[in-house]
């Protein structure tokens, strides 16, 4: 009980402490190493199989070993086909497919079993890789990343299934996108203007049309603004919004925010998240750019594109 008590008082004196920065909140999400250990631990076992004749690619996620004991440690694989993208930028990838494991409660050494397939041309094997992330399984918050493995598939051999027991890796990011937003700086009525104009992206567009929509958060100031949400979109590969949302600055006014812009793709009764976009000054250079652009250009928009990463 006095460990737990010293926890939560710990949580309580970094949400509160008067150095903390908000904008890392933002940060943090688009890195999605909230709570992640900073050195990933433990190992994950799965195999791969290209049937040749069927062009079908079968993944089957056996288990994990040895991942660090946390108190909320029930686990899952989130797993992505990913392709490079037909673009000039060689970093761009888009999604072909996404499964995610059964949750396996309260084990440092799960077993989960899961076996997926899909239909993949042998061309596009040398293009391809697969990413399998462990990710500790939280209902009311975010899931918190344990580690990463990923293969590439230009090295399997038709009809002979290869075994794989990996260290985990640090979880990162893939690049699925680009967002124009532009950013003005209304200082006399305290507020700031974010504009959504267009996004682009790299997902693979089937007959039926799917539709988008972005949500803007604000956070400044140890404070964190009501989010707005955009009007639907279909879904192309350039999606013009061209939409404008206004957040009132805090008192005392602060212009060192962040800014995270989440496009989600639309459901019946779900959502997905395409991508993510964070902005602020002092991080990345072309982020601390737009920025101080902003705060030189008064009460005039600036705008620039920005990647939009998952």
């Amino acid at each position: 009980m006095i460990q737990n008590i010293r926890k939560e008082l710990k949580k309580l004196g970094v949400c509160c402490s008067p150095s903390s920065d908000t904008k890392s909140l933002a940060m943090g999400i688009l890195a999605n190493d909230l709570g992640a250990p900073d050195r990933s631990q433990g190992k994950l076992r799965f195999s791969l199989l290209y049937n040749k004749k069927q062009l079908e690619l079968i993944l089957t996620v056996t288990g994990a070993l040895g991942l660090p004991r946390l108190e909320y440690s029930n686990t899952f694989v989130q797993v992505r086909l990913l392709s490079q993208a037909t673009s000039s930028s060689s970093d761009l990838q888009h999604i072909v497919h996404e499964w995610q494991t059964q949750v396996v409660k309260t084990d440092s050494s799960p077993t989960f079993g899961d076996q997926f397939a899909c239909t993949l041309q042998e061309a596009d094997l040398t293009k391809s890789s697969i990413k399998l992330e462990v990710k500790c399984f939280d209902k009311y918050s975010r899931h918190i990343p344990l580690g990463e493995v990923r293969v590439s598939l230009n090295t399997l051999k038709a009809f002979e299934s290869m075994e794989f027991c990996r260290e985990l890796q640090k979880a990162t990011k893939d690049t699925v996108g680009e967002v124009l937003v532009s950013l003005k700086c209304l200082p006399i009525s305290q507020r700031i203007e974010i504009g959504l104009l267009k996004v682009k992206t790299t997902f693979l567009c089937n007959n039926a049309e799917k539709r988008i929509y972005a949500r803007i958060d604000v956070f400044c100031n140890l404070h964190k603004q009501k989010h707005q949400k955009s009007k639907p979109k279909t879904l192309a590969s350039m999606t013009i919004f061209n939409e404008t949302f206004f957040f009132h600055l805090p008192e005392p006014v602060v212009w060192d925010c962040a800014v995270l812009i989440s496009i989600y793709e639309m459901h019946p009764k779900s959502r997905q998240l395409v991508g993510q976009a964070a902005l602020g000054k002092g991080e990345s250079d072309n982020t601390s750019d737009h920025w101080e652009c902003m705060m030189r250009s008064i009460q005039q928009p600036v705008a620039k594109w920005h990647p939009l990463v998952i």
